[in-house]
C-alpha cells in the first residue's frame, strides 16, 4: 500500500507520539531505497530534489534540501533559493543562517528547519567538533536558540551531539520538531547519514553513527574487478584475441569485389 507524504501539520501532530526516522541521502538510488524502506524524512542536496524524476523515486518522503549558509548568501538569496526548491516539491528547507534569515523565509510561508548544538558550519564558536551543552550555561544557550527559532517561525531544528538529558528537556518544552543527531530518543526523530549506515564513509565515524553494511569493501571489490576486466581487454587487443569474428560484420563478396575495383581505380 502506498504511503501518504506527510505535511508539516502531520509531523507536528506526531510530536511526542513516535520516533520518526530521518536520513541524509545523496543519490537517487539512496532516495528510492529510503522510500522503499519506510523512512519518514530525508535531507538531500538541492540538485536531487530539482531532478524531475525525484518524486517518481521518492513520492512519500518528507524532503528537506539544504546547504551551508555561506554557499547560498544573503536573506534575499535564501528566499530565491528556497522558492525554487519549494516549487520543485521540497517540503521544507534547512537553514543554518541567522534567525533573521529564518524569519524572512517563514514570513514567505517556507517551512524552515534550523540547527542547534554542534553546527559544523559554525563549530568554531562552540570549540570545534565536539559535544555542545554539557554545562548548565551552554545548555541554556541551546534552549534559548530553540526559542528564537520558534519566534522566527521555524517548524523544527536539528539538534546535534547534545547530552540526551538536555535534548529531552528542550524537546518537551518546544513546539519545534526536534531532529536528533546523536542527541537521544527524547527528541522527535533520529537522524543518520546514509554514508555511515551503508559503510561508505572511509573517514572518521561519529560516535552517534551506526554501520549496517560495508559498501566500502564492496566498492573495493568492484574496483578490483573493473581493473581486472580492463587489463584483460588490453591483453586481448595486444594479442589479437579481440576482436573475434563474432564481433564484426562482413560484406557480401560480390559487393566487396565491386568496391575493391572502384577504390583501386580511384
Amino acid at each position: 500500500m502506498s504511503r501518504k507524504r506527510p505535511t508539516v501539520a502531520d509531523l507536528r501532530a506526531m510530536k511526542g507520539k513516535r520516533q520518526l526516522t530521518m536520513l541524509r541521502v545523496l543519490t537517487m538510488d539512496e532516495a528510492e531505497a529510503a522510500e522503499r524502506a519506510g523512512v519518514d524524512i530525508v535531507s538531500v542536496p538541492p540538485e536531487l530534489v530539482l531532478n524531475p524524476q525525484y518524486r517518481d523515486a521518492a513520492p512519500s518522503l518528507f524532503t528537506m534540501p539544504g546547504d551551508n549558509f555561506y554557499e547560498i548568501g544573503t536573506a534575499d538569496d535564501f528566499v530565491r533559493w528556497a522558492f525554487r526548491l519549494y516549487k520543485a516539491s521540497a517540503d521544507a528547507v534547512y537553514c543554518s543562517a541567522g534567525f533573521a534569515t529564518v524569519k524572512r523565509l517563514a514570513d514567505d510561508n517556507i517551512p524552515v528547519i534550523g540547527h542547534v548544538g554542534l553546527i559544523p558550519s559554525r563549530a568554531t564558536w562552540t570549540g570545534g567538533f565536539k559535544a555542545v551543552g554539557k554545562t548548565a550555561d551552554s545548555a541554556m544557550q541551546i534552549f534559548e536558540a530553540v526559542k528564537q527559532y520558534e519566534a522566527a517561525g521555524a517548524i523544527g531544528a536539528e539538534i546535534e551531539v547534545v547530552p540526551v538529558e538536555v535534548a529531552k528537556a528542550i524537546s518537551e518544552r518546544t513546539s519545534l520538531i526536534m531532529l536528533s543527531m546523536g542527541a537521544g530518543t527524547g527528541c522527535d526523530a533520529q537522524y543518520l547519514f546514509a554514508d555511515d549506515i551503508l559503510g561508505q564513509n572511509r573517514g572518521h565515524m561519529p560516535r552517534h553513527s551506526k554501520v549496517y553494511r560495508n559498501f566500502a569493501a564492496e566498492y573495493d571489490r568492484l574496483q578490483a574487478e573493473r581493473i581486472a576486466a580492463f587489463s584483460e581487454y588490453v591483453a586481448d587487443v595486444n594479442s589479437l584475441a579481440y576482436p573475434e569474428d563474432k564481433h564484426v560484420v562482413h560484406m557480401d563478396p560480390d559487393q566487396l569485389g565491386q568496391f575493391m575495383e572502384k577504390i583501386d581505380a580511384g
